[in-house]
């Protein structure tokens, strides 16, 4: 990838001044025959003064780190920053480098080829990866997104609704069929995609083949949940809002401390969902669920349930293998984010006709989430307060993504 070499003021006058200094030992040396010995220094100076003028041309070829952006959970990124303004992120399951490159300054050349270039200001953003949008909207960045994957009536975040409503957001296709005429008519910028993408890779080529960055959003890969909340700085660096983006992890990471120092009940937990072939599909005890359970004083009741070739978060298992395992689970949680749930008790037994002999229906002890909670990226400290107060037998109307089935 080619772009101007970026100069810096001090390294210019060092090189004026070495040029000055050869000029003016080139006139002395014209001043007559010169001798041995000024021929000689004549040659040694200019011999230093090259390497001196290389040195300078290889330093300003490359970029100079000042740091790093300070993690606690997340463990799929990184954010390297640079003098002048310029910033690395990496994603790192797929080892993907990107450059974000200070508006007015130039591309720095000297880069692999590998490295995407971002060229400030984003304002032309292709997001699909839907979870994100929450974060940016914890940043006031939703107005640097310009294309949706998501149509208006889909969108449980009310600025990315009435982003659309305005105009100001359009919808440019889903993940597998962008609206490439689109994209590159208005100019967009990046592409925010999740890990559906890895099924569509010629999508990728084509975007890329069209000059249009592609990055994957994995906060889904973190294990620790506020590993996905941290997600938040690394929009936040790449919108130019890391303090915004502290301010925002900082609440999450308050919530955690507050139930983690409250009472740890063991109470065992079942989250799951019915397909609609019948199946029953829980957590991976590696996901961030279980590990939001533990963290809220309780015990996923499939501590050991792990496939670890598959790369999913989810397993289906048989009616019966989910019976034996969970009907003594002291609560369960359905999750409405596939189907959009259920309201009452008997509703889920219609899904699934065996859960009325489970000891959590027998003892009314149901909850289902709410149907924006897979897009409430931000909101994973809210989910964990609910889910302690579940566990603590607390005012239940307090709930904000979890409520009680009748």
């Amino acid at each position: 990838m080619k772009g101007m070499k970026t100069l810096r003021s001090g390294r210019n006058r060092r090189k004026w001044i070495y040029v000055l200094l050869l000029m003016g030992l080139l006139g002395l040396s014209g001043c007559g025959s010169p001798s041995s010995a000024s021929m000689d220094t004549s040659a040694e100076a200019t011999s230093e003064i090259t390497q001196a003028a290389e040195t300078t041309q290889e330093e300003r070829t490359e970029l100079v780190k000042t740091g790093s952006m300070e993690l606690q959970y997340a463990e799929n990124f990184t954010v390297d920053y640079y003098e002048d303004g310029y910033k690395m992120l990496t994603t790192l399951p797929d080892s993907q480098r990107y450059l974000l490159v200070p508006e007015g300054q130039p591309v720095p050349q000297g880069l692999d080829e590998d490295v995407s270039i971002l060229q400030k200001p984003l304002q032309n953003i292709y997001l699909v990866a839907s979870g994100a949008m929450d974060m940016f909207a914890s940043l006031d960045a939703v107005d640097q997104i310009r294309f949706s994957g998501q149509k208006q009536e889909n969108w449980y975040i009310q600025t990315a609704k009435d982003a659309m409503a305005a105009g100001d957001m359009i919808y440019a296709g889903k993940y597998s069929k962008p609206d490439y005429e689109l994209l590159v008519s208005e100019g967009c910028d990046l592409a925010i995609e999740n890990r559906m993408i890895t099924h569509s890779p010629e999508v990728v080529e084509m975007l890329q083949s069209f000059d249009i960055p592609v990055m994957i959003e994995y906060s889904s890969y973190e294990q620790h949940p506020l590993g996905k909340v941290e997600w938040v700085k690394f929009f936040g660096a790449l919108t130019g809002k890391e303090a915004k983006a502290e301010e925002a992890f900082a609440e999450q990471t308050e919530i955690l401390e507050e139930v983690e120092s409250g009472e740890k009940t063991g109470k065992t937990i079942a989250f799951f969902y019915v397909t609609s072939n019948g199946l029953i599909q829980v957590r991976q005890s590696t996901d961030y669920i279980p590990k939001l359970i533990e963290l809220a004083g309780g015990r996923y009741i499939f501590e050991n349930l792990e496939d670890s070739g598959s790369g999913r978060s989810t397993l289906n298992m048989q009616v019966e293998d989910f019976y034996a395992g969970a009907k003594d689970a002291d609560i369960l949680i359905y999750n409405s984010s596939i189907d959009g749930g259920v309201t009452t008790v008997d509703e889920l037994i219609g899904k699934c006709n065996i859960l009325k002999d489970f000891k959590a229906v027998q003892e009314g002890q149901v909850y289902c989430t709410t149907n924006d909670m897979y897009q409430q990226s931000m909101a994973i400290g809210y989910l964990l307060q609910d889910m302690h107060t579940v566990l603590t037998d607390d005012d239940t109307a307090k709930l904000r993504y979890l409520f009680l089935l009748q």
